[in-house]
């Protein structure tokens, strides 16, 4: 008796001839897949259904979509959740963001687990919880068009990988190639791919499904990830040691320690590359619980990511306002005089490291880092007054654009998240 399948909507199953299935991701209505929580919840289902499919000989994981495998998360959804957890009781946050992420790493987890040989075809970007859902698979198959890459760019809006991302990739292509993925944006495509250990084979586009299944029917078909194998241990800290700690202080020497997400990362790395897999996605996520309650990634999201997408859109069909570089200018202004001021804002927020400079955090606090500093607080007060009536017209829509330029010409910090960050802040 076939077992039934369970409801999905974001993803489908198409069942082969040969014993094999497809699951295919491919949700409605949009261009480009991604991570919502119902295509999560969804992953979570299939897993469970592929650990009592008796019937199954293996399993193709692969787009529905010509955009691409998958772009990562949802981040529109990802900010109401933020919302959510900042609006509970303190002593509650670490388990509400806790439970409300970690389903996603589970249910990887499972898939990799379920006794089935699982291959991921990959024709396009998968970046972020694509390239995690991917890492989960035991073989992948990427195409050559340049389209087709792996990567983790969660560092760029203030997060990290939060389902297994940050200790796959070391496992995989070692720690320091892993850390250059995690904190430089380093992709991998074609034949780099799998020499470093993440693909299997590289094939032309519209094969990659063949090969998966090719791979599938072989003798060569397994369902043991390599860190499940009975001889595998985790590395000892003293093997890891050394390259944490080169990227930790060449991360305090770009930033000073203002952006919590990259030594987050290394503390998911540090702390998860000496355990076992559960226990290494566990403390991945508890690392993750904890970032996501400080506002730097809801602002980095809010900039570099949402308001990103309105300046770029308006910009492409001629509709961007022209008050958005006029109130540039003028904030820009308003900062310089402000910095020449305050040089403890100077230097802590808006200007370069300077000699002596001393990192204002090596490890993620609880709380924004700046609270700590009352001169520097009392001028972005002062700042954030003056450059209120800039904007005093400005619709939402407008002023999100303009925070987005403010951060890519780097007047604001995108982790300050722009005017209405700095309001928030003060």
């Amino acid at each position: 008796m076939t077992l039934p399948l369970p409801d999905l909507t974001q993803f489908r199953v198409e069942r082969q001839d040969n014993g094999l299935i497809h699951l295919v991701f491919d949700c409605p209505d949009r261009s480009m897949n991604v991570f919502s929580n119902k295509a999560i919840h969804e992953l979570g289902a299939f897993a469970e259904w592929l650990h009592r499919a008796d019937d199954v000989r293996g399993v193709v994981v692969r787009s529905g979509k010509t955009s691409g495998f998958c772009a990562g998360a949802d981040l529109t959804e990802l900010g109401v959740a933020y919302e959510m957890i900042v609006a509970a009781p303190r002593a509650d946050r670490f388990d509400i963001a806790f439970d409300h992420f970690f389903p996603l790493s589970h249910a990887i987890r499972r898939l990799e687990t379920a006794g089935k040989p699982i291959a991921a075809a990959v024709a396009g970007v998968a970046l972020g919880g694509g390239c995690e859902l991917a890492l989960g698979a035991h073989y992948r198959v990427l195409t050559r068009s340049r389209r087709a890459m792996l990567g983790l760019p969660e560092y760029a809006v203030g997060l990290l990988p939060g389902a297994g991302g940050t200790q796959r990739m070391p496992r995989l292509v070692g720690v320091e190639a892993g850390l250059e993925v995690l904190l430089l944006g380093r992709t991998y495509q074609g034949e780099d791919a799998v020499a470093a250990g993440l693909a299997g084979e590289v094939v032309d586009e519209g094969d990659e499904i063949a090969a998966a299944e090719r791979w599938l029917l072989s003798e060569a078909a397994h369902c043991v990830q390599p860190w499940d194998h009975p001889d595998s241990a985790p590395l000892p800290h003293a093997e890891i040691s050394g390259a944490i700690e080169r990227h930790r202080e060449r991360e305090l020497t770009r930033m000073l320690g203002h952006e919590p997400a990259p030594l987050a990362i290394l503390d998911c790395v540090e702390f998860g590359i000496i355990q076992p897999i559960d226990g290494a996605i566990r403390a991945e996520m508890s690392v993750f619980s904890a970032l996501i309650q400080r506002p730097e990634p809801r602002n980095m999201i809010r900039t570099m990511f949402l308001g990103k997408q309105a300046y770029d859109k308006a910009a492409k069909d001629g509709s961007l306002p022209d008050s958005i570089e006029a109130a540039r200018e003028a904030i820009s202004t308003k900062v310089s005089q402000a910095s020449s001021q305050c040089p403890e804002l100077a230097s802590a927020l808006f200007g370069a490291p300077t000699a002596g400079s001393a990192p204002v955090q090596r490890r993620v606090g609880m709380d924004f880092w700046l609270r700590g500093r009352p001169a520097a607080m009392a001028a972005l007060k002062g700042l954030s007054q003056d450059c209120s009536g800039i904007v005093a017209d400005m619709d939402d829509s407008t002023r999100l654009q303009l925070d987005h330029a403010l951060a890519r010409t780097l007047v604001v910090p995108a982790y300050i998240g722009g005017l209405a960050g700095m309001a928030e802040l003060v």
